[in-house]
């Protein structure tokens, strides 16, 4: 098999845009959750959630670009755009491709248009509204600004989305058919709508008048889990292709697993059977030992059965060698699509640092997740040679993805 290796990152999310500032304000325990700004929530049960802070497209993005886009496209194309600055790569148009990883792609667009439409003239459905909720937009955008005509996909597996698209960028190089490969994430499912039905499904915190601490992953007070949103991306080559170019390599892609429950909808499989098939899977293609995984970034969205069973799952693969485990939903919310793009760049700088990010909020673990290590509020120092990113999905959909630190 090929080497795949990480030579650029790009992030976009509630704790901060850019790499940098992400995993500075991620290992300090900041929170990126509050009371929704970007419209009025006072009517919603639920009016909390990890928005962009300050946020304004034209500090990042031309004016037409911004007048055709969803933001779930101006998230993806910012955190690509510093992906790609930080490789340093040379767009080889015809081996150079593309993967975007989004659960819900335009659906704020849907919303917002819809409201305006209800009673109101067809004019106000503009000729952008069906490129603007297209998935597969994303990618094109930033295929166009940057002449990539390789393979161009869109995986839409809920909230797996990214590590998925991972995942497929990487069949796409040991496939031949690129050298060079960007992996994106994105979401902005931020509206009334969205609010509405995950609220009726009893699956967000309630905790209003403190957004801060409402999400808990793996905490016995835990009530759901806070809507995110951003964007992540990753420069992925094959190690022949970065070597080649004299690029830096931050870390390896070293194995992807991914499975489905085959069970229920929204419920995760009781018994774990999608995720420590998953795991099982990607720890297989690394070619190593469960031992020799030193973190976990776990799906930890702070749902009731959801924490359960991903613990009692990393139980089941890991035995007497767990690793640390954490889950920085705490502090960005559940950024769906975006997620497992975030959350592997997560595992790198873990890698790359020697530091373990924090559970923030996390100040009595449920006795039915008791047993891990899921460093407590506070960033832990530890050399990790090897770290694995989960992310499950609607569906029963579950993605593993697995980092080395390069060389090893």
């Amino acid at each position: 098999m090929k080497k795949i290796v990480v030579t650029g990152m790009g992030a976009v999310t509630p704790v901060g845009i850019g790499v940098e500032n992400y995993w500075n304000n991620i290992t300090l325990g900041a929170s990126g959750i509050d009371t929704i700004k970007t419209f009025d929530p006072s009517e919603l049960a639920v009016q909390i959630a990890g928005e962009i802070k300050n946020f304004n497209p034209s500090d990042y993005l031309p004016k037409d670009l911004i007048r055709k886009t969803d933001p779930f496209m101006q998230y993806a194309y910012i955190a690509a755009e510093e992906a790609m600055k930080q490789s340093g790569i040379k767009i080889e148009p015809e081996r150079t491709g593309i993967v975007m990883g989004t659960a819900m792609a335009g659906i704020a667009t849907i919303a917002y248009t819809q409201e305006a439409l209800t009673g109101a003239s067809h004019k106000k459905v503009g000729p952008r509204f069906i490129p603007k909720i297209l998935g597969n937009i994303a990618a094109a955008n930033i295929a166009i600004d940057y002449n990539i005509q390789g393979p161009s996909f869109t995986v839409s597996t809920a909230c797996s989305s990214g590590g998925d698209a991972i995942n497929t960028a990487c069949m796409c190089m040991q496939s031949g058919k690129a050298d060079i490969m960007l992996a994106v994430g994105a979401e902005s499912v931020l509206c009334p709508l969205v609010i509405y039905s995950l609220a009726n499904a009893k699956a967000l915190s309630r905790r209003n008048d403190s957004p801060s601490t409402a999400s808990r992953p793996f905490d016995v007070t835990r009530d759901g889990f806070v809507i995110g949103e951003g964007g992540g991306a990753l420069v992925l080559e094959t190690e022949e292709h970065a070597l080649a170019r004299g690029a830096k390599i931050y870390a390896e892609i070293r194995g992807c697993g991914n499975t489905d429950d085959a069970y229920h909808v929204t419920a995760p499989h009781p018994e774990g059977r999608g995720a420590i098939a998953c795991m099982k899977q990607a720890i297989a293609e690394a070619g190593i030992n469960p031992s020799d995984i030193g973190y976990i970034n776990a799906h930890g969205t702070a749902t009731n059965k959801g924490d359960t069973v991903e613990t009692s799952s990393i139980k089941k693969v890991f035995g007497n060698t767990l690793p640390y485990v954490s889950s920085t939903k705490g502090a960005t919310g559940h950024m769906m699509g975006a997620g497992g793009i975030t959350e592997t760049i997560t595992c790198v700088k873990a890698i790359e640092t020697g530091t373990v990010p924090p559970t923030i909020n996390l100040n009595e673990v449920d006795p039915e997740c008791a047993g891990i290590d899921f460093v407590a509020n506070t960033a832990k120092k530890a050399e990790i040679n090897f770290a694995m990113s989960n992310a499950f999905g609607f569906g029963g959909q579950n993605s593993s993805i697995i980092v080395g630190k390069y060389g090893k």
